[in-house]
């Protein structure tokens, strides 16, 4: 039987904000101390109220406004009920009836298709406390009970694996940019639930789904939908599909899913209004206001990038990825035009829009393999460390080739270290690039007496050799010697 995967997100961001949902404990990170920042409103004491965090309104708001989503000016909160230990009031305050926004949707692509997903629901809620599970016992930090978090429920719109990934990076990208959540997965930031059945291809109706339980990497995620479409079609050839909705975990050692409950339906929590907390109502100027602050967002930042720069879709991506590389790509190609406006012997006389092209690869090249990978794992820029302006000075020596890509990368590398202007650390160190012939000579005469073999064998036709050679006397000139004109050198002494 043809089947067809039928896969919806579930997605919890916890936003940054400076205290929590419902009370002014400050919202934490894991590092915290255990339970240092709680107080009797997110550890549910009687007689404990809660209050609007209207940080939370505003980004939820603005979150909403990112995706498309048309937007509730009325919004209400309501309890969703529940029994389990990191839920002390036996109830979560969420937002079922009136949420902050519907109907949105994400562009994004897969594999340089264009592809957009439906966001049915945008709303806002508060975080659980967080297990911690020991050999004998199970202990709980209620430091996160109560923090802030943003759920996005897509539809039923993807049907592989690697689209609901897809989706995932662009839309980390985008909560980043509009500096609602850092979205670190690794710190639970941004956490997953994916809803998945399928159905034979070319039908239209859904089938009891599997829901698959806090997923917190791409990898992970991309891992378990596949394990559990292949898990689930296994069951629908042998006719037994599964015909109730249930819940199931990841198991990342092993590689598969496992079984945990039935999964409830909406009735089970038996929603209904809070009673401590009034609807809230938007104002249509805060709603203005607030859209008129969104940044650029990652799509259109990618298509102005390949426009104005030139730059490949694939570099832009990559560019554009974090906002601080981003601004320091810009700064970088507003420092180098400047350089070149000054018609510097080092620009060759060159200028930008001649030979636009051909600089955005430099940039491109030397930001994002050999700057970027020297400030680690991460790849962040670190501010500081390799000015804009050193930066784009430290290209214009790679572009008039006054120093080899060996020496570039020990300037480079020197600059990260140290901070240093490429000019003094090419000064200090001796790297600028050799060009003088009569210079060279002397060095290639000694390099030809050490390999009497190999310059032989050149003599003797064998021509690759002369790469060995030239190779020599870069090594003997650390790198710094103009290998056209080596090259030149050593044919000229055989002729």
């Amino acid at each position: 039987m043809d089947l067809e995967p039928v896969i919806g997100l579930e997605i919890h961001v916890q936003l940054k904000t400076a205290s929590k949902m419902f009370c002014a404990c400050a919202n934490v990170s894991d590092e915290t101390r255990p339970n240092t920042a709680v107080c009797p409103v997110c550890l549910a004491e009687p007689g404990a109220l809660p209050v609007v965090n209207a940080q939370a309104l505003a980004l939820g708001l603005q979150t909403a406004l990112a995706l498309n989503a048309t937007i509730n000016t009325r919004v209400r909160f309501d309890r969703k009920s529940y029994f389990y230990p990191d839920l002390p009031k036996g109830y979560q305050i969420t937002q079922f009836h009136l949420p902050v926004g519907v109907d949105g949707t994400l562009a994004y692509d897969v594999d340089g298709q264009a592809r957009s997903a439906a966001i049915e629901r945008v709303h806002l809620e508060e975080d659980a406390a967080k297990l911690l599970h020991r050999d004998q016992a199970t202990l709980i930090d209620f430091n996160r009970a109560g923090t802030p978090l943003l759920e996005i429920v897509t539809g039923p719109v993807f049907h592989a694996p690697g689209e609901a990934r897809a989706f995932l990076e662009e839309l980390k990208l985008l909560l980043r940019a509009i500096g609602v959540s850092d979205a670190d997965m690794e710190k639970g930031q941004l956490r997953v639930d994916a809803n998945v059945s399928l159905r034979p291809a070319g039908t239209n109706e859904l089938h009891p789904k599997t829901e698959i339980k806090n997923l917190n990497s791409f990898r992970a995620i991309e891992r378990a939908l596949t394990f559990e479409v292949t898990r689930q079609a296994a069951l629908w050839q042998t006719g037994s599909p599964p015909d109730a909705a249930s819940t199931r975990g990841w198991d990342d050692m092993k590689g598969e899913t496992v079984e945990r409950r039935e999964k409830e339906a909406a009735h089970d929590y038996r929603y209904f209004p809070e009673p401590d907390l009034p609807p809230i109502v938007y104002a249509q100027q805060d709603i203005e206001r607030l859209q008129k602050e969104l940044p650029e967002l990652p799509a259109a930042k990618r298509t102005r990038f390949g426009r104005l720069y030139l730059f490949t879709e694939g570099d832009a991506r990559v560019l554009t990825r974090d906002h601080a590389l981003a601004n320091f790509t810009e700064q970088v190609i507003s420092e180098l035009k400047d350089w070149l406006k000054t018609e510097d012997p080092k620009s060759r006389g060159a200028t930008w829009q001649v030979h636009k092209r051909e600089f955005t690869k430099l940039v491109a090249n030397w930001l994002i393999n050999r700057l970027v990978p020297l400030f680690g794992e991460r790849g962040q820029i670190v501010p500081g460390k390799v000015t804009a302006e050193n930066f784009a000075e430290f290209l214009t020596y790679v572009w008039a080739e006054e120093i080899s890509a060996p020496a570039a990368q020990e300037v480079l590398t020197a600059m990260v270290e140290t901070g240093a202007d490429p000019s003094n650390i090419i000064d200090e160190r001796g790297l600028r690039t050799v060009k003088d012939a009569q210079a060279l000579a002397g060095i290639v005469d000694r390099v030809l007496a050490k390999f009497p073999k190999q310059v032989a064998e050149y003599r003797s036709g064998k021509t690759p050799v002369l790469q060995f050679l030239v190779g020599k006397v870069m090594a003997e000139t650390r790198g710094t010697a103009d290998p056209k004109i080596v090259t030149d050198v050593i044919v000229h002494k055989f002729q």
